[in-house]
C-alpha cells in the first residue's frame, strides 16, 4: 500500500466512526442582553456563586501556568505588586491610566512607559512587565479578556515578558456568553478595535512537541483579582 492509499484508508476508517455527542448538562439561563441562542448545555458547567467561579478560574490557571492571586482585602494590592517587583527585579514597567493601574504605578515607583500616551515601542519592549486592567475574567476557560481600550492598547499585553492583569471581583464571569454581555453593557455598539482572549502565557509546542513558554508574547502571566470595595 502506497502513501496515497494509506491516507485514503485512514479517511475511510474515520468516516465510519460515529462522533461523540457533546456532554450535556442542565441548560443555564442566558444573561440579559446576551446572545439569543443557548449553547450553554454543551459547554462545561460553571458554578453560580462567585466562590465557585473563582475556584474554577484558579484551577484552570494552575493548568495553564497562570499565576492567579485573589485579594479579599483590596488594600493588599500595593504590597502584592511590590513583592512581585522585588522578587523578579523589575527596573521599569509599561502601564496605562486606570484606577487599579494608577495604584500599581504609584506603588511600584519605577520608570513607566504609558501606552495611552505617545510612547517609544522600543522602550516598551525593554520593560520588565506590562501592567494592565482588563474587560473580564472568564472562569470556564480560565481566560482574560482585554481590549484596545480597556487593556491599555494593543502592545501592552504582548511586548513585555511578564503581563500582570488587574481585575475586580465583579469582572469575573462564568462563561463566554456572560463575557460578551459584559462587553456589550460597557461599550454598546461602539466596540473596541481589538479584543483579545488570553488563556495562559504565550506558548508553542510546534518544535518536537516540546512546550515552550513566551514564544509569541509574555512568558509569565499573573492575574490579580481584587475584592469589591476600594
Amino acid at each position: 500500500m502506497n502513501a496515497r492509499e494509506q491516507i485514503l484508508s485512514r479517511i475511510r476508517d474515520a468516516l465510519r466512526r460515529t462522533a461523540h455527542r457533546p456532554r450535556v448538562h442542565g441548560a443555564q439561563p442566558l444573561p440579559e442582553g446576551g446572545p439569543k441562542f443557548d449553547f450553554q448545555p454543551i459547554l462545561p458547567a460553571v458554578g453560580a456563586s462567585f466562590e465557585e467561579r473563582r475556584a474554577q478560574f484558579a484551577a484552570n490557571s494552575r493548568e495553564l501556568k497562570t499565576d492567579f492571586v485573589w485579594l479579599p482585602n483590596p488594600a493588599d494590592l500595593e504590597n502584592t505588586l511590590i513583592g512581585l517587583r522585588d522578587r523578579d527585579g523589575w527596573k521599569n514597567v509599561g502601564a496605562h491610566s486606570g484606577q487599579l493601574a494608577d495604584r500599581a504605578v504609584r506603588a511600584l515607583a519605577l520608570p513607566t512607559v504609558r501606552t495611552d500616551q505617545p510612547y517609544d515601542v522600543a522602550a516598551l519592549e525593554r520593560c520588565d512587565a506590562g501592567i494592565s486592567e482588563c474587560d473580564a475574567l472568564v472562569a470556564q476557560p480560565g481566560s482574560v479578556v482585554v481590549s484596545s481600550r480597556g487593556g491599555g492598547g494593543r502592545a501592552l499585553s504582548v511586548l513585555p515578558p511578564h503581563h500582570v492583569v488587574l481585575a475586580r471581583q465583579e469582572q469575573l464571569v462564568g462563561g463566554l456568553p456572560e463575557a460578551f454581555a459584559l462587553l456589550e453593557r460597557r461599550y454598546g455598539a461602539d466596540y473596541p478595535s481589538m479584543l483579545s482572549f488570553i488563556t495562559g502565557p504565550s506558548r508553542t509546542g510546534d518544535i518536537e512537541r516540546i512546550l515552550v513558554l513566551g514564544a509569541h508574547g509574555p512568558r509569565h502571566l499573573t492575574v490579580i483579582c481584587v475584592a469589591d470595595g476600594k
